[in-house]
């Protein structure tokens, strides 16, 4: 006896004691944290953002002065590259069939060339040099793209002492868009490779393979010049590997976006070679998808060599893309010093590939390739990357269901009730995924009924509110309802929400299964997401963090830094890639869609982890409060004029229109049609509404209507994205007649009705300027059966369908073209309209003056609009 009780009382006693204290201990384990905790937390990945990401992304290395150089020898020297840049900038404009690009510049990449040949090792290295002069023809999605006497500059640097006929091609362009000095796109890369040029040629360290730097001269035309030399030019059958540089900006890092086709082995020398990496299959993908409003020579070597190769640009500043801002003091010389050093390297290493000596026998399938931070480089074969995939996708299942049956041992649930709760969580974490990508996207519709597209462009924080915000609260509403709302359960609260994270990443192996299925290569970043999850789940389990209340969240959040850091990395690159792109995109599609997706996207991987967590805290529904205060902050600021898209220099407007002549003639020679107008090709959303506070354009048209009656809507649309988006387009009458400072001309030659007399031939001569379209339309029971110009839209009727397009253009040679067209007709009867033939002149140059009126009105327009803009003729005739 002890106090009136025996022993047995007193162990009873002890042992409800001990529970009471475990009770406490696990109470203090599952107890949520105070609420003022939250925004902290969600602080903490702002924070990491910021200090890690935004500095890594902006990232240049010091810049090389000549002054250093003889300290830092076979070192790329950025200061000189920036001298040939500033000389470049000063020419002004290169059209081709300028003489400013057909000669001036000539001469200016011949007199640098042979600098570099004054200062070559003559006893170690071989330069040679040739100016390509090439005519040809080539499909170019719906229109034959025709070239007569376009120019390159090319130089053959080799080792004396190598009898390799594997050529290493590196390529960029010298000619620019109308209007634009050019310096961004792509006198930056022509620099770069000059600089390259003279390295490899000062230098005691040889080389193997022989490198071709194409300097071409017919980018914008587009894509001729790249076309005339894989097609004619002498070295292209030696041509096995390629680096094209190109840009769709001015200056900082440049992506590698294009890879290939099938030859990893180049992803394995850009790894070792670039010492500043920057690429994504991601970003492979969506190009090749469409998504971005741009081409580059790397699909015509692709095509037409077929070389594999590297296809890297500048992306940083799109806003001056092709615009009279690009200019040389918008380009940092820091950015010259890091696509230098990578293309030097890169360079370096490819022309001493053992695989250049048959590329064939290397090819090896896709590439699933990445950077981290520009800080190392990942590549690995696609059939690596889908075993990869599987791997951590059936990883991730099984380990959910070891979690979940864990979860049943200790609390002596049943399989069946813990199961269904889970399945609970899964249908919430599925209505989570669909509101954090469908809120975002429902913003970008409310935003174009309200003709308030691209808020964004100028100020592109804004996007945090309009975007990233709403999407956040897609990501957590139904999790934190479920847990607010719904009344405490069997299953504790920490494991509730180890089930939220168990329904994410089986979502996400569930998506990596079906997207690697389908053999898209950006299923890596599911990957990712599930790699880090899997191991810091297992690593909880091990240690039974697991079963020890919020602990393994703490280990979850840590392991989730890397795969955030990337995620936010990746998703603002392509905003910063992306968001310049939509003044430019077009006026079919909303662009706040594609922002809203990327945006949504990198939220949804970068915090599907991570934003649940703050259910571990008290009023968890304040956060999601707070967040939308942001949202509604934001959207109000958004609708002021800060949100207005467009600054003066900076984020432009890009107005795309011509000052047209129009003559229609009638079958017998009458002219039923003789007016003149503007011709808009408007870039963007918001079409012409930023104009009409200060423009008259009350007579303003749309040419949808008139596309049903007249061929090609009536207007001579320029290339083929002209006449892809004719329909859209925008037609102002003009009173007094347009000045057009030249003459088209086309003449009938002979008219011949053909033996057997259902056949007719029909001779022309055609005389212009240095760009003109040729637009053919058989009448109804005609049809085409030849013509002199290339057979590939008749021979495939399916696709291709009247009326046909040929865009024709000279570059030192503007001798008249004559071409021949062979049409059948039933009846017989060819005293009676056959066909219609439109023919457009294009005048681009700076040098051809725009009449007062033209003059006036380009003047009138407001100042955050930057106009492309010339006069043209067109002319109708029926025949």
């Amino acid at each position: 006896m002890e106090n009136g009780k025996d022993k047995n009382e007193l162990e009873v006693d002890i042992d409800n004691g001990n529970t009471i204290i475990e009770w406490i201990e696990k109470d203090k384990r599952t107890k949520p944290l105070p609420w003022y905790y939250a925004p902290s937390y969600l602080l903490i990945w702002v924070a990491l953002f910021f200090a890690v990401v935004f500095p890594l992304f902006n990232y240049l290395p010091t810049a090389i002065k000549i002054e250093e150089e003889a300290n830092k020898p076979g070192q790329f020297v950025a200061e000189r590259a920036q001298q040939i840049l500033l000389e470049l900038d000063r020419m002004g404009p290169k059209i081709v069939g300028d003489e400013m690009n057909e000669k001036t510049m000539v001469e200016f990449l011949l007199n640098k060339i042979e600098l570099v040949r004054q200062v070559m090792r003559n006893d170690i290295y071989e330069l040679e040099v040739d100016v390509q002069r090439a005519s040809g023809a080539y499909l170019h999605w719906e229109m034959i793209n025709m070239y007569q006497a376009v120019q390159n500059v090319i130089v053959k640097l080799s080792t004396r002492s190598s009898n390799s006929t594997s050529y290493l091609l590196i390529n960029s362009h010298y000619d620019t868009k109308p209007g634009s000095v050019g310096t961004g796109d792509a006198g930056f890369m022509v620099v770069t490779m000059l600089e390259v040029m003279r390295l490899l040629a000062t230098s005691e360290e040889t080389f193997e393979h022989p490198v071709v730097f194409l300097f071409n001269g017919a980018e914008e035309q587009p894509l001729q010049g790249s076309h005339a030399f894989i097609s004619q030019h002498k070295w292209s059958p030696n041509c096995k590997a390629l680096i094209n540089l190109d840009s769709c900006g001015a200056g900082g890092r440049e992506i590698l976006f294009q890879g290939g086709p099938n030859h990893p082995w180049l992803m394995r020398h850009y790894r070792e070679g670039a010492k500043h990496p920057f690429a994504t299959t991601m970003a492979e993908e969506v190009f090749q998808a469409g998504i971005i409003p741009s081409d580059t020579d790397f699909r015509i070597f692709r095509d037409f060599g077929p070389v594999p190769g590297l296809d890297m640009a500048g992306v940083y500043n799109g806003f001056v893309y092709h615009t009279k801002y690009d200019r040389f003091d918008v380009i940092s010389r820091a950015s010259l010093q890091n696509t230098g050093e990578n293309l030097l390297s890169l360079v370096r290493s490819i022309c001493n590939a053992e695989e250049m000596h048959d590329t064939e026998a290397h090819s090896a399938g896709h590439s699933v390739f990445f950077d981290f931070l520009g800080l190392f480089f990942v590549y690995y074969l696609e059939s690596t990357g889908i075993a990869l995939n599987i791997c951590f996708a059936f990883a991730g299942l099984i380990l959910v269901c070891i979690s979940l049956w864990r979860m049943t041992k200790t609390t002596d649930l049943s399989i069946g009730f813990v199961a269904g709760e889970f399945g609970i969580l899964f249908l919430l974490e599925l209505a989570g995924f669909i509101l954090a990508l469908g809120l975002p996207l429902l913003m970008s519709v409310f935003y174009d009924a309200g003709d308030r597209t691209m808020t964004y462009l100028t100020n592109s924080w804004l996007v945090i509110g309009l975007f990233i915000c709403p999407s956040l609260i897609g990501l957590v509403l139904p999790f934190t309802l479920y847990y607010t709302l719904r009344p405490r359960e069997k299953i504790p609260h920490p494991y509730h929400l180890q089930m939220a994270g168990h329904a994410h990443c089986v979502l996400l192996a569930l998506l990596c299964i079906i997207i690697t299925a389908v053999s898209i290569r950006s299923a890596y970043l599911c990957m990712i997401s599930l790699l880090f999850y899997v191991g810091a789940l297992i690593i909880n389990l091990v240690s039974k963090l697991h079963d020890r209340g919020y602990y393994w969240s703490i280990l979850m959040a840590v392991c989730q830094a890397m795969p955030f850091l990337y995620f936010s990395y990746l998703f603002h690159s392509f905003l910063v890639i992306v968001i310049p792109m939509t003044a430019r995109k077009g006026t079919e599609v909303n662009p706040d869609m594609l922002i809203a997706l990327l945006c949504a996207l990198g939220t949804i991987f970068a915090f599907g982890f991570v934003a649940p967590l703050i259910n571990i805290f008290r009023r968890p529904n304040c956060m999601i409060g707070g967040l939308a205060l942001i949202m509604f902050i934001f959207c109000m600021i958004s609708v002021s004029e800060v949100g207005f898209p467009y600054r003066a220099k900076t984020n432009v407007m890009r107005v795309n229109f011509l000052q047209v002549h129009r003559r229609f003639y009638e079958y017998d020679g009458s002219l039923s049609l003789d007016d003149s107008g503007y011709y808009f090709d408007l870039q963007d959303r918001r079409l012409e509404l930023p104009l009409r506070d200060t423009m008259d354009f009350s007579e303003l048209i749309s040419l949808e209507n008139v596309c049903d009656t007249q061929m090609m809507c009536g207007v001579p649309c320029f290339n083929h994205r002209w006449c892809e988006a004719r329909k859209a387009a925008r037609w102002l009458p003009r009173k007094e007649t347009v000045e057009v400072p030249g003459t088209t001309t086309l003449e009938l030659l002979n008219k011949t009705v053909l033996e057997g007399g259902y056949t007719v031939r029909y001779e022309f001569k055609l005389t212009g300027p240095a760009r003109m379209s040729v637009f053919l339309k058989p009448m109804d029971g005609v049809k085409m059966l030849d013509w002199s110009f290339l057979r590939g839209m008749l021979d495939n009727p399916g696709i291709y369908k009247p009326p046909y397009h040929i865009f024709f253009a000279w570059g030192v040679d503007d001798s008249p073209i004559e071409f021949y067209l062979e049409l059948a007709k039933t009846n017989g009867k060819f005293d009676e309209p056959v066909f219609e033939i439109g023919i457009s002149g294009h005048y681009l140059s700076n040098l051809h003056k725009r009449d007062a009126v033209s003059t006036q009105f380009i003047d009138d327009l407001p100042d955050f609009v930057h106009a492309m803009e010339w006069p043209a003729s067109y002319d109708r005739y029926i025949y």
